[in-house]
């Protein structure tokens, strides 16, 4: 691996470029079977030996998760010290967060009506990608049959027992609303501490030495990253490879071609704008957490290094990074919005489903609102995907077609939403200290 003295962002940049390189030229060397599937060799090597190493970085990232949550959200909220002035960071807060997800669910379509990548899909490899990924669409589907109403979806926010929500937040067992409930219990929670801070002055201490010792075993994970993160890439390239890329090419290139543009182009101007900060500055001092973000493909995995991104490279205080980024990391998806809208007209045009202008509406509405209660997790946004699919009349179960690609663009997708919350921080800070 790199030399250590490299910085960290370029040392997972270089296990990006190897695991990548490595997992290509293994699937040049060793090709598939004579039935298609991967080579025997090559698939032990991508499950025993690549994908352990990268699950190690993995779960010692998701284990701290949920009490890291858990803290940021009471300390941010504590450290405000006024319950008025958090209804105006939560307000601005989430006037961002709209304002930024509708616009990149507007690209989505307008790219996607412009380029019409599913109509450039030959029917055969329709058929191929059908009969290819209809076993892995089973999952997203019975999920989607689970799907709660909106009136349910909305109680659940508020838990019945907090522990229960924490214990099944990431892999979705939780009873209720998941990681919104634990988050409604944490603001719940900190604001309590705030109304009554010199009873609750010793419990604020504790929150913060466990704050500390949480941040310290993220500083021991993040030495293994370059190493889990290039197990993560050998096993992505050497089991996908090229063949499916290049069948949704244009749809890939889509997807991409939208990220760019709300990447480059609407977080440019929302921090020159909001945060007064120049666009160059912003973006390279968040290339740890965009880097942690592609290669996790999980918002709350990288929401440790986004907090330690915004208050030492960026200068943000915590009170605001601990409250907008936590909220953020399942509130605000703006990649997985636009994804989801590219998504759903790139199926539709596959099977020559023609979406009305008011359907194209109610697809980007839903999209908004799916955003928000996405998993911060890889694929979490399938589930979902499914259930925009089913109300516009497109068959559910043709959400196997983008599987073979999904992992690429969930690792995209991602980046933007990390980003994202650290342009909200961003413009937050700057709002709440008026100006200076």
């Amino acid at each position: 691996m790199p030399h250590r003295g490299l910085p960290l962002h370029w040392r997972i940049l270089v296990g990006l470029i190897v695991g990548a390189a490595a997992g290509l030229l293994g699937g040049s060397l060793l090709p598939p079977e004579a039935d298609g599937k991967a080579n025997a060799s090559l698939l032990w090597a991508a499950r025993n030996v690549a994908e352990p190493l990268g699950q190690i970085f993995l779960r010692l990232i998701f284990m701290v998760v949920v009490p890291l949550v858990f803290c940021a959200l009471v300390l941010g909220i504590a450290g405000i010290g006024d319950v008025r002035r958090l209804g105006r960071m939560g307000l601005r807060t989430l006037l961002l967060t709209v304002g930024l997800s509708a616009t990149s669910v507007a690209i989505a379509l307008l790219l996607t009506n412009s380029l019409r990548p599913g109509a450039r899909l030959p029917e055969a490899k329709r058929a191929e990608l059908r009969g290819r990924y209809a076993a892995e669409a089973e999952t997203p589907m019975a999920q989607a049959r689970k799907s709660k109403t909106t009136r349910d979806a909305l109680l659940d926010i508020i838990p019945r027992n907090p522990l229960q929500e924490m214990v099944g937040a990431l892999d979705g067992s939780s009873p209720g609303g998941g990681m919104l409930a634990v988050m409604f219990f944490a603001m719940v929670f900190g604001v309590a501490v705030t109304v009554a801070p010199q009873r609750t002055a010793p419990l604020v201490s504790v929150l913060e030495g466990l704050y500390d010792a949480l941040m310290v075993i993220i500083g021991w994970a993040m030495r293994l990253a370059p190493i889990g993160v290039a197990g993560l890439m050998f096993s992505l390239t050497a089991l996908l490879g090229w063949d499916i890329l290049r069948t949704l090419g244009w749809y890939v290139a889509t997807v991409l071609a939208g990220l760019a543009i709300h990447l480059l182009g609407v977080y440019s101007l929302a921090t020159s704008v909001f945060a007064r900060m120049s666009p160059a500055r912003f973006f390279g001092r968040i290339t740890e957490a965009m880097l942690t973000a592609f290669a996790t493909s999980s918002s709350n995995a990288t929401l440790p290094t986004s907090l330690r991104v915004a208050e030492k490279d960026l200068g943000l205080r915590r009170e605001v990074a601990g409250f907008v980024l936590t909220v953020g990391s399942t509130a605000n998806q703006n990649g997985t919005a636009l994804y989801e809208g590219v998504t759903v007209l790139f199926l539709a045009q596959v099977f020559g489903v023609d979406l009305t202008i008011v359907q194209q509406i109610t697809v980007a509405l839903m999209c908004v609102l799916a955003g928000i209660g996405t998993a911060g997790v890889p694929g979490g946004s399938l589930p979902l995907v499914v259930l925009v699919l089913q109300t516009v009349g497109i068959p559910g179960e043709s959400v196997g077609i983008i599987l073979g690609v999904d992992r690429l663009l969930d690792m995209c997708r991602t980046t933007l939403n990390v980003t994202g919350d650290l342009a909200v921080a961003a413009c937050v800070d700057r709002a709440e200290s008026g100006g200076r």
